[in-house]
């Protein structure tokens, strides 16, 4: 692949722009289609949401309510000047012209027991998936409302203007690590290589790969649906794997001309090495993602196919466009070199001087330095076995300081789950009948008896639909652990002898308390065959890529110890709140349910794309006659520089994420920087070649059992050293016989 593009540059580089804006133009005239809230959470959720969908009836207005509370207990609900609150509250919400259906608490009968709270309550007009653009201006009328009346408290929250309060926070935090994340891609590269062009070819191949995988996730979203949230993660994958490879293999065609190969020579070889290790990379990061669509979730395996779809499109970039603009630039690829910056060769060895130095320590020493690299991994782990993961809520994943959060927190104390009701979603051929109604009133009394509910249950009637929707306020309220245990009651003791009993009544039961314990229960569910899938398929890759079981099972230990390492981490500063004022993480007490599954399936992949980059160089070594603490030795040393400079750029892009304010952008911004980090220092550096050197020759063993397998190794020895060429060489003549 990397011979024709060379010899056929022009038409690789051009195949590759034409490719991009195709699907660019494709992508777009597509759309993209994305997740329905049917679609992103399985179970009993799901289920509600499909019934109120098919009947028409999610379509309805986003519901609003206004909190008037006396704070110092002064004023009572009934009180002249507390009515004339709610009576300005009232107007000032209907003068913007975007509420209907308004409720006077003193209508409504929505006043708590003690009298000093009062809701008022609203919908907004049009669509409900509009209404959190439209919501502020009533949110900035009930504002005004309370800077007029500082003795009471006036507070909103609902569906809608909580939404934008969570879509501005996401959205602002995503696009401040997507501003960020490529000027310090590109700032490190140039230091790394000190020169303009060299340091720009990397970002712009990951760029291209990511603007072509965003056009054709856009077909493939009409077959499974996309997300925002998988268009994020597709970008950072994309910006990691695409740099990593394009750095690979630049660095390696750069270190065989500096060793005094010609261009096409050099080109060939590196084509022939991190070429070949680009694609086993690429193929084990692509099977570690797809673990992602065995977790039955739809965000989840929107992330998965994107991300696969992205490494394949960068993988497919670098050992295709990439050589042929090598070819083109020939010496040019030097060109823009940074004034301060003197390039720091590592010889014609392309040896790191700094690694040879720990190198040789460990070496000599393999025993005392696998123990004390694998006992701190084991002790960084070891925090993970208490790891307490929940869905955070409001405050937790916002912090108590917004309005929105304060509001909702102060509704729910005074009306204990009203703000987030449970939802029973009652399906049956006659609604009306008899039967029905009776166990619909039975529901609603057995959730008060047996402690589910605090009251007052409400019932809605759709009669044409053939749907009642009874709305159970749950006792906990914003206690995320009793809430559940109030819906489990629903759900296993009051249903069951209620409307279990009438026939032909289907009545799952939805709201958010129920999305969050199903998508955990789903989470937990799905760790088993995902990580089997996983490390299974990653064990078959390494031993037919490598011919050897001894690698293949070290690459997966070694690989779950850095997994390992970096939960414990999340668990030490995020549940236990060791360091975690440094990150603006106080309080939190969990780990979010989602990211150690998300974590593991990303960090694996990430680790394998340096495993096979380092283990490739050194059975490249061993392959051409050096002893294997010889290979090893070489291999480790001439490969630090790039995985160093790949890790720089991971961890700092990573880190982005663990400044912005969303506490679980923090703790994947955390985990995932902490990880590489380990990764590339510790596992790389000391842990894999003091295991290798331990095992000696037995790192290229192979039972003869399984001789069979099929040959997918490529041991390219490369060309001898040429002699030295000028410093300043012309830029190379059209290759020929490159790659053969």
């Amino acid at each position: 692949m990397g011979g024709w593009s060379a010899r056929h540059r022009w038409a690789a580089v051009g195949g590759w722009l034409l490719f991009v804006v195709l699907a660019l133009v494709i992508g777009s005239m597509a759309g993209r289609v994305d997740l329905t809230d049917r679609e992103e959470v399985p179970g009993e959720f799901g289920q509600a949401v499909a019934i109120l969908d098919d009947a028409g009836l999610n379509d309805g207005p986003a519901g609003e309510m206004v909190l008037v509370q006396s704070a110092g207990g002064s004023l009572k609900a009934t009180d002249p000047a507390f009515r004339a609150v709610v009576g300005e509250v009232v107007t000032a919400v209907k003068g913007t012209g975007e509420v209907t259906a308004v409720q006077s608490p003193y209508d409504s009968g929505a006043v708590s027991e003690d009298g000093r709270s009062a809701l008022v309550k609203f919908d907004m007009r049009g669509a409900p998936d509009t209404a959190p653009d439209r919501v502020e201006p009533v949110v900035d009328a009930v504002k005004r409302v309370q800077d007029e009346h500082r003795d009471l408290k006036v507070e909103q929250f609902g569906a809608a203007s909580s939404e934008k309060v969570f879509n501005d926070a996401f959205g602002s935090d995503f696009q401040r690590a997507e501003y960020s994340a490529l000027p310090v891609a590109l700032g490190i590269l140039l230091i790394a290589f000190g020169a303009l062009v060299a340091a720009l070819l990397p970002v712009a191949l990951a760029m291209t790969a990511f603007l072509a995988t965003t056009g054709l996730v856009a077909v493939v979203s009409h077959a499974v649906h996309m997300s925002d949230t998988a268009n994020s993660v597709m970008l950072l994958v994309g910006l990691a794997v695409g740099v990593d490879y394009c750095l690979f293999y630049l660095r390696r065609e750069r270190e065989e001309r500096e060793a005094g190969h010609d261009p096409q020579t050099a080109l060939r070889i590196a084509a022939a090495t991190s070429g070949r290790a680009v694609l086993v990379s690429g193929v084990t990061v692509i099977v570690a993602m797809a673990g992602m669509l065995f977790t039955g979730i739809g965000d989840f395996k929107a992330m998965g196919l994107a991300t696969m779809m992205v490494v394949a499109v960068a993988m497919f970039g670098s050992v295709t466009v990439l050589p042929a603009l090598l070819s083109l630039l020939g010496e040019r690829v030097e060109k823009g070199r940074i004034p301060f910056l003197r390039r720091r060769g590592n010889g014609a060895s392309g040896e790191s001087r700094f690694w040879r130095a720990v190198l040789g320590g460990v070496l000599r020493r393999p025993v005392v330095s696998a123990a004390v690299a694998g006992g701190a991994l084991v002790a960084l782990a070891l925090p993970a076995v208490g790891m307490n993961t929940a869905n955070l809520t409001l405050s937790q994943e916002l912090g108590d300081g917004l309005p929105i959060v304060r509001a909702y927190e102060d509704i729910n104390a005074a009306f204990p789950g009203g703000p987030d009701p449970a939802q029973v979603v009652v399906k049956a051929s006659d609604i009306t009948s008899p039967e029905v109604r009776q166990a619909i009133a039975d529901f609603s009394k057995e959730a008060a008896a047996k402690g589910a509910s605090p009251g007052p249950v409400e019932t809605e009637l759709h009669e044409k639909a053939g749907v009642a929707v009874i709305k159970v306020p749950l006792t906990g309220g914003t206690d995320e652990e009793k809430a559940e245990t109030s819906l489990k009651v629903l759900r296993d003791e009051v249903r069951p002898g209620t409307l279990g009993e009438a026939a032909g009544v289907t009545a799952p039961i939805g709201g958010s308390t129920a999305a969050s314990l199903d998508f955990t229960d789903k989470i937990g569910d799905a760790v088993p065959p995902v990580f089997g899938f996983v490390v299974a398929f990653a064990f078959l890759l390494m031993l037919l890529s490598f011919r050897s079981l001894t690698i293949a099972v070290t690459s997966i230990v070694l690989n779950l110890l850095s997994v390992g390492a970096a939960y414990g981490i999340l668990t030490v500063v995020f549940q236990h709140g060791w360091g975690a004022g440094l990150v603006g993480a106080e309080g939190v007490g969990a780990i979010v349910a989602w990211l150690p599954l998300f974590l593991f399936v990303i960090l694996f992949g990430l680790s394998m794309d340096y495993h096979v980059f380092v283990v490739s160089r050194i059975r490249e070594a061993r392959m051409r006659g050096l002893t294997t603490q010889g290979a090893i030795r070489h291999g480790i040393t001439t490969t630090a520089g790039v995985v160093t400079s790949a890790a720089i750029i991971m961890v700092a892009v990573f880190a982005i994420f663990g400044t912005l304010s969303m506490q679980s952008m923090k703790q994947m911004g955390v985990g995932l920087a902490a990880a590489v980090l380990i990764d590339a220092t510790v596992i790389r550096g000391v842990l894999l070649p003091a295991v290798m050197a331990l095992l000696g020759e037995r790192n290229w063993y192979l039972p003869k059992w399984l001789a069979w397998l099929p040959d997918m190794t490529h041991d390219e020895a490369g060309a001898a050293p040429a002699p030295a060429r000028p410093a300043a060489s012309p830029a190379p003549a059209e290759p020929s016989g490159v790659g053969r």
